[in-house]
């Protein structure tokens, strides 16, 4: 089904962006304005699975 196939993909977006945001708060003066971009930019693709993985269990 193509709707797993993109519920997959935005997963390994986010765990991708999980991992960068760690590695940028592990550095000596990490660049906050950049870290709070890619915790908007996960938080959306949160939402998004949560309303595909909604959507794929009520049909």
């Amino acid at each position: 089904m193509a709707l797993d196939g993109h519920l997959d993909a935005l997963k390994r977006k986010h765990g991708a962006l999980e991992s960068e945001i760690s590695d940028m708060q592990a550095r000596p003066a990490p660049d906050e304005s950049r870290i709070t971009r890619l915790k908007r930019e996960k938080l959306r693709l949160k939402e998004q699975i949560e309303r595909l993985s909604t959507q794929t269990t009520h049909h």
